[in-house]
């Protein structure tokens, strides 16, 4: 039963984040771009092995997968898939790494504290994606209308990138920081890396807390657009939930490294654009004509590279860029308190 293979999964996954915040980052401290490139390598390798390990999984069927809901032919073509819908994803989410740095300038996250929001930040983005994948999957199998709809919100999405010159983060606004600040309390300032502490003879959320809505409120934002991206590349549940698990996985990594070097990429949105967009022609017409896999790897792989390429080629770089020195220890800043 591939309810067995879920359950794996989940453990596994699971397992990598207690290992991570209990064992190697059980003290709060400030990443440096190298060590946040090498835990951005760690899971890129994670990823690849785990492509091998779908080949051989639908290769032989194992605990039924590939043989219900989106048939899949061979373990070569799985793996195709996963890698394309694994690359989709993690390029979707590096828009997300530019405004979520937003929002925790916004706050003023102390660089050391930062690890532990984005930690709990990915495992909330794992379990509300997980819903809104089961979700889609529902709605992909029983109604094929559904392709035209998430097609109509992947081109829209394009369409709004392209014209939207700046990203503006308002958290004040949110709904959830509001709903939050409705009905509980709100200390004015950071208590370490608590997101909970005691005050006036009851429980109050620290700052912190706020930052973590905030990151999940975003990351639900974002997956509007990167859930029917991964429903473009196909339907299989378990390929779609395994490569978003993934690409979120190293978002944190990919957040202290990237947010280092911003001014690399300053070309990424426009490859962004394209990216989304021929996903979202490539789910509007799937039912008419059928893209091959490998023309759509090679599609997406090429429009990555011509951004990522551009934004080095023509951007300035200045001396000492990537040098890894940690950031000053800052002073826990004090904020408004607000109900």
């Amino acid at each position: 039963m591939t309810v067995w293979l879920w359950v794996g999964f989940v453990a596994f996954v699971g397992l990598m984040m207690a290992l991570d915040l209990g064992v190697l980052n059980r003290k709060a401290h400030v990443v440096g771009v190298r060590e946040a490139i090498g835990w951005t390598a760690f899971w890129v390798s994670l990823a690849v092995f785990f492509t091998v390990f779908v080949y051989y999984a639908y290769e032989h069927n194992w605990l039924g997968l590939g043989l219900t809901g989106a048939m899949i032919r061979s373990g070569e073509e799985a793996a195709l898939l996963f890698a394309t819908a694994y690359i989709v994803e993690e390029s979707l989410s590096l828009d997300n790494v530019f405004v979520m740095a937003l929002a925790i300038e916004y706050f003023a996250v102390p660089p050391r504290f930062q690890h532990r929001v984005l930690f709990w930040g990915i495992i909330g983005a794992v379990l509300l994606r997980g819903v809104m994948i089961g979700a889609g999957a529902v709605l992909v199998a029983r109604f094929t209308w559904m392709n035209y709809v998430f097609g109509a919100v992947l081109l829209a999405t394009a369409l709004k990138m392209l014209t939207t010159k700046e990203q503006k983060i308002e958290p004040e606004k949110n709904p959830l920081v509001r709903l939050v600040r409705r009905f509980f309390l709100v200390t004015p300032r950071y208590h370490g890396e608590s997101f909970f502490v005691r005050a006036h003879g009851r429980w109050a959320m620290t700052p912190m807390f706020l930052a973590l809505v905030v990151v999940d409120g975003l990351d639900v934002v974002f997956a509007v657009d990167s859930i029917p991206a991964v429903f473009s590349v196909t339907a299989d549940s378990f390929i779609v939930f395994t490569s978003n698990v993934f690409a979120v996985l190293g978002l944190r990594s990919i957040f202290f490294a990237l947010t280092a070097m911003m001014r690399l990429f300053r070309f990424l949105n426009v490859s962004l654009v394209f990216l989304l967009a021929f996903m979202g022609v490539k789910m509007l017409i799937q039912h008419h004509v059928e893209i091959p896999i490998g023309i759509s790897l090679g599609v997406i792989v090429g429009i990555l590279a011509v951004g990522i390429a551009a934004s080095i080629v023509l951007t300035e770089k200045k001396a000492g860029h990537l040098i890894d020195e940690p950031a000053p220890v800052e002073e826990e800043p004090v904020l408004a308190e607000k109900r």
